[in-house]
């Protein structure tokens, strides 16, 4: 039986999702836990892998216990089931059995991903590892700057200008939905939807804009960046703790 498991972490404590020898990962921590839930060993294969320090508020993984002497465990009772064993910062939400067929990672449709940004001069303990703080004042005007930036990133394009050097991806080009900059207070929230993503593309594009924010970067230079694939052309890599892995959809 495979099961679709929908998740809920704070990265602060993970190497990323993805299992590393010697360090606290999600997949790690997942694998453990539902092996020691179904008794067998348990396959834990996510649809994303997420940096360390990089949060999720919805991100999914497939759970196949091995098919001898597991345990029997309804879909709909799972997330009761395994709460006792989940850690603070990790936490199951919801489940559901899937046909074998089904593929986490290669089925997505799109992801949504929420990078949070907190306008103030002052640091707020809460939002520690939470956001990224900037010691700025922002206007209406930059707003609109930034989401005129914003209107050149959305559509299909060769993304290589953000993208880390020294990924091996060959096939840089992606389809981005929609790019939204919202300002709720002392907050600006940039969400940004595609149907898939290259390493680090959003916390680049995030720079980016920021950039643009600071008067760095005009509106009118994204599109050449774009053209160029030139990652040096790029703003700087936004640091991982703002970032949140935001909705899947299959």
């Amino acid at each position: 039986m495979k099961y679709l498991v929908e998740i809920s972490y704070v990265g602060d404590s993970f190497s990323g999702f993805q299992y590393q020898n010697d360090e606290r990962t999600v997949q790690g921590e997942l694998t453990r836990i539902f092996t020691e839930l179904f008794d067998v060993q348990t396959k834990i294969t996510g649809c994303s892998r997420t940096d360390s320090g990089v949060h999720a508020n919805s991100f999914f993984i497939t759970a196949e216990p091995a098919a001898e002497g597991a345990n029997e465990i309804p879909a709909d009772k799972l997330p009761l089931a395994v709460s006792h064993l989940m850690p603070s910062d990790l936490t199951v939400i919801s489940a559901r059995t899937v046909p074998d067929d089904f593929h986490v990672r290669y089925n997505v449709k799109s992801k949504e991903y929420l990078y949070r940004l907190y306008i103030s001069d002052t640091p707020d303990p809460f939002l520690y590892k939470r956001a990224w703080q900037l010691r700025t004042q922002v206007t209406d005007g930059d707003i609109d700057r930034m989401r005129e930036a914003a209107k050149s990133i959305v559509g299909k394009h060769d993304f290589t200008s953000f993208m880390a050097q020294g990924s091996k991806i060959i096939d840089a080009t992606r389809t981005v939905y929609s790019l939204d900059i919202e300002k709720n207070g002392r907050f600006i929230d940039v969400r940004i939807s595609a149907d898939g993503f290259l390493y680090n593309m959003v916390r680049i594009i995030v720079g980016t804009l920021v950039d643009v924010l600071f008067g760095r970067t005009q509106p009118g230079d994204i599109m050449p960046i774009i053209e160029a694939k030139n990652r040096a052309l790029a703003g700087f890599t936004a640091p991982p703790y703002g970032l949140y892995l935001n909705s899947v959809v299959y």
